[in-house]
């Protein structure tokens, strides 16, 4: 069974870029499965507004988010995506033609578009084009429930929770999630823990194997390594008891146990450097956990990024790993950008302007098919290599990361 989720909704009308981005941030750490966002202004200066302000939350934020806005047209669809938007939700009775529909669902996917509708229309009885539709101003109770089981879609309910109880929503059949406002600076873990003991499926840290299960030392502690979920630095060790392991279950915070002060102790609790859960895995003796985080600042207490930053012995070798040589590599272009070096290649390019940029990439591509064609792929691997150089070059100056593209490519799956 799918798990049922909780989908903080914030309202950007009339409201700053700052706040909203500020707000998806606390949402994203407090436990929230997904965000959806919306403006449903006609007016296009508010419209263009709220796009920046989305590319900013998809920036700030690592869980998946959809955004409501008026779409006038089609294109309106396409930025709506361009934001890192997972879907784009069209207000059913705001839409100036329903074509509009029916080419976003043709070009994006009928999972990739949501359609948001009002309770006492007639869904059940319209044939939307979609997998999933957003419901709002509902009333808990049979007719809703029958009527969510007639329209044959995944449903989405958008409510306040003012009159409506979370859990009644949620077990009704057909409903993926609740969307609300309700749980503003509120811990979603401990809601979702609630809603997980009331029977519903729901996402949650709990552990699949019990704590009496680890191999720990004498003193009943065993050792945590962390990680950066993004790119596997690892970032500290430090050891956990029962207690601080169930904490961090369900708090979502890594929560260890000190040895020296015989406490427990939050990660970041007093320095704002938390470190937020992404995953938890055990080693194959039960006697290490690993953990993947989210790391707010630096892990170490010397202000350092990495405790594990004391160079001991090295020996010199190529690192091929794909992340990093992109990341460093794009990291000298950038600084070539903001700090000219004489003699430059990239430099050159960047003081010849885009033009001179675009007319490269276009080469190198060309290059890349003319090699190809060779029984030899050797030439090839050059041409690509020139070809991603060049591109890098390209979102240097076009104000792009790779983790705005591999973000896109997420997306995508």
């Amino acid at each position: 069974m799918e798990d049922k989720k909780i989908i903080p909704f914030i309202n950007g009308e009339n409201e700053t870029s700052a706040n909203i981005v500020k707000l998806a941030v606390e949402y994203n750490y407090a436990g929230a499965d997904e965000l959806f966002l919306y403006n449903y202004s006609k007016i296009e200066s508010e419209r263009e507004e709220f796009l920046s302000t989305l590319k900013e939350v998809g920036a700030a934020i690592d869980i998946p988010f959809f955004a409501g806005m008026y779409t006038a047209r089609f294109e309106d669809v396409k930025k709506a995506f361009y934001t890192g938007a997972d879907k784009v939700v069209i207000k059913y009775e705001i839409c100036p033609s329903k074509g509009i529909i029916s080419e976003a669902v043709g070009r994006f996917g009928t999972d990739k578009i949501m359609i948001e509708i009002d309770e006492d229309l007639s869904f059940d009885k319209i044939a939307f084009p979609v997998d999933t539709l957003l419901l709002k101003h509902v009333d808990a109770g049979e007719v809703l429930a029958r009527k969510i089981q007639d329209c044959g879609k995944t449903v989405v309910i958008r409510d306040s929770l003012l009159r409506n109880d979370l859990e009644e929503l949620l077990k009704i059949e057909g409903v993926l999630g609740v969307s609300t406002n309700y749980y503003e600076n509120k811990d979603l873990f401990k809601v979702k823990n609630i809603m997980k003991k009331a029977g519903i499926p729901i996402n949650t840290f709990e552990s699949s194997m019990p704590f009496s299960d680890f191999k720990t030392d004498d003193k009943g502690l065993i050792p945590c390594i962390v990680q950066d979920y993004r790119t596997n630095q690892v970032l500290m060790m430090a050891y956990m008891n029962e207690e601080s392991y169930q904490m961090t279950c369900n708090t979502g915070k890594m929560t260890y146990y000190s040895r020296s002060r015989q406490k427990l102790w939050v990660k970041g609790e007093v320095s704002g450097h938390f470190q937020y859960v992404k995953e938890l895995k055990l080693d194959c003796d039960n006697d290490t956990i690993l953990a993947k985080v989210h790391q707010i600042g630096a892990a170490c207490h010397t202000g350092e990024y990495s405790c594990f930053f004391k160079e001991l012995a090295k020996r010199d070798y190529i690192d091929t790993n794909p992340l990093t040589i992109l990341e460093e590599d794009f990291a000298t272009i950038t600084e070539r950008k903001q700090n000219p070096k004489e003699g430059s290649y990239t430099n050159y390019l960047f003081t010849k302007g885009l033009d001179k940029i675009l007319k490269k990439c276009g080469e190198e591509a060309s290059e890349i098919i003319i090699a190809a064609k060779n029984p030899d792929a050797e030439e090839l691997k050059y041409e690509i290599a020139d070809f991603l150089y060049h591109m890098m070059v390209l979102m240097a100056e076009c104000g792009l990361t790779w983790e705005d593209v591999v973000k896109e490519l997420a997306n995508r799956r």
